[in-house]
């Protein structure tokens, strides 16, 4: 049995199951997601999960990633999360 290891999540958002497998399988994004700040955590999170289609989330997800492993600490052009 693999030992699943706690991630955080946002300010107000739990990290969903799926963005939590994508960071887990690419230790570079996981290590930008460990570093950066809960509301920007808040922001991934709220980005993927405000995809109305399932395809939308998953190129998200994936684009999401992709970003995170670069580095970079928030989406690209998002107002930010409506729930704060």
């Amino acid at each position: 049995m693999t030992e699943q290891k706690d991630l955080p999540g946002g300010v107000i958002h739990e990290l969903p199951g799926d963005l939590r497998n994508a960071l887990v399988a690419e230790p570079a994004a996981l290590a930008t997601w460990e570093v950066i700040t809960p509301l920007a955590r808040n922001e991934w999170i709220c980005w993927v999960d405000s995809a109305k289609k399932q395809e939308t989330r998953l190129k998200r997800i994936k684009w999401g990633t992709e970003n995170l492993r670069d580095g970079k600490r928030r989406p690209c052009c998002w107002p930010g999360c409506p729930h704060r």
